[in-house]
């Protein structure tokens, strides 16, 4: 699919778009006042809690096997490490793996203090379950340090974990003047449906990895860890197809998604946060992490002929070229087609990236995952996107490529749900750093 998320709306009922016969998204209960609902949690989890010294110990297991070189090994081994230390966090320009989860937290400490022994104690696990080795064994008497799910030794299986976290975790510790300029809860626009429950949290972790398992080993080590500073608000899992029959993978709606993306050369301007743009001088080297859960409404999208669906999208569906190209690599030039004949002016792709000199400052990275959770209450098929972006200023990039989106012709056919804004926090430099070091140090 093109650059960005989609809104969605009721559409004009018609044969083919559905309006307001589209299926609803089940209402769920929202959520207690932020402040009630971190006394519950803290309440609830007082007989685990974990002391920040605690906190430490959990984060600094041993490890047996040696820190890898800065190369990776081949993609798909179950050995292969994707480095851990370095300027910026990994999971970001990474390319994708085949298997992730997006799982939000609400924080049930209160201190920077307390925050930084839970960031000590995530940076330790981290460092361990993405490079591998064998668990401490704590001896008869104590429960085992590890589940088991990846056998004896953890393989890193190209596992990264991506730490963000939301406008309220600088509230929750009272420092709101060290959040990000551009940081607030996410924005509800026109055609959004959104259910509180799935929206929002202080923090963020973006776990993905060559295969399902080492994503969830990772996600039961880490939440095991963090008991009692920390606990989950809502989670998403997504996985990646394979490219079929090449190129980019196809989303839910069939579609080739992520075909173009900014250039690695261009993360200092489109992707990364520079020192003295008007942000804290902790944020450099950091990034706006937008995350929209976004259900594809394919009942209704499988009724409607390929010629429509491909002028909604603005490419051909078998090859993801552009309706004025042959190949998915095409570049369309608008200035060739003025009225859009060959690709409508409302298409997916014309709106997201018009190719414009005045809009090229607001191209994001986009790591787009998707989703299946079976079925709704009513019988729906639920599935979609985890629209998954990263960009240098929230306001130029992903709003401004948003409200261009507001009422295309693709509303009719999807529904953001979920999500969140989110800071994902500047890269862990080496062992005697720690996420979140020059914030919370």
């Amino acid at each position: 699919m093109s650059p960005t998320p989609p809104s969605a709306a009721p559409g004009p009922a018609d044969s083919a778009r559905p309006g307001a016969s589209r299926p609803e998204v089940p209402a769920a209960a929202g959520p207690a006042p932020a402040a009630s609902r971190r006394q519950f949690l803290r309440g609830a989890v007082g007989t685990a809690a974990v002391s920040g010294a605690a906190l430490a110990g959990f984060g600094a297991a041993a490890v047996t096997r040696p820190e890898p070189a800065a190369a990776a090994s081949s993609a798909g081994s179950a050995d292969r490490v994707i480095p851990f230390h370095g300027e910026h966090q990994a999971g970001i320009l990474t390319p994708r793996q085949a298997a992730a989860a997006f799982v939000a937290f609400d924080l049930t400490v209160s201190t920077p203090a307390e925050a930084a022994d839970l960031m000590r104690a995530l940076t330790g696990r981290v460092r361990f379950l993405t490079t591998g080795g064998t668990p401490p064994n704590l001896g008869i008497s104590a429960p085992p340090s590890d589940s088991g799910l990846l056998g004896p030794d953890v393989p890193a299986g190209g596992l990264t974990a991506t730490v963000g976290v939301g406008s309220t975790f600088f509230d929750v510790l009272g420092i709101p003047r060290q959040r990000p300029a551009k940081l607030r809860p996410m924005d509800t626009f026109a055609n959004d449906d959104l259910d509180p429950v799935r929206c929002g949290g202080d923090l963020v972790l973006q776990l993905c990895a060559d295969s399902r398992d080492v994503v969830l080993h990772a996600l039961r080590d880490l939440a095991r860890h963090t008991r009692g500073a920390m606990q989950v608000r809502w989670r998403i899992d997504g996985f990646d197809s394979p490219s079929r029959p090449a190129g980019a993978s196809r989303n839910l709606l069939g579609f080739k998604d992520g075909i173009v993306n900014p250039a690695a050369s261009e993360s200092d301007k489109l992707i990364w946060v520079q020192s003295g743009a008007g942000e804290p001088a902790w944020a450099t080297g950091g990034s706006y992490h937008v995350l929209r859960v976004i259900r594809m409404l394919v009942e209704f999208w499988d009724r409607v002929t390929i010629s429509e669906q491909e002028r909604m999208i603005g490419r051909r569906r078998d090859s993801g070229a552009p309706l004025s190209g042959s190949r998915e690599t095409d570049v369309p030039d608008y200035t060739d087609d003025p009225k859009g004949s060959a690709v409508p002016l409302d298409a997916h792709i014309r709106l997201a990236n018009p190719r414009t000199h005045a809009t090229d400052a607001s191209r994001m990275l986009r790591r787009g995952y998707n989703y299946d959770l079976g079925t709704d209450v009513d019988g729906n098929l639920d599935m979609g996107l985890v629209f998954n972006a990263f960009q240098q200023d929230l306001d130029r990039q992903f709003v401004a490529v948003q409200k261009r989106l507001d009422d295309e012709p693709l509303v009719d056919y999807i529904s953001p749900v979920g999500g969140g804004y989110f800071f994902s926090l500047p890269g862990v430099r080496d062992r005697s750093d720690w996420y979140a070091r020059a914030l919370l140090g």
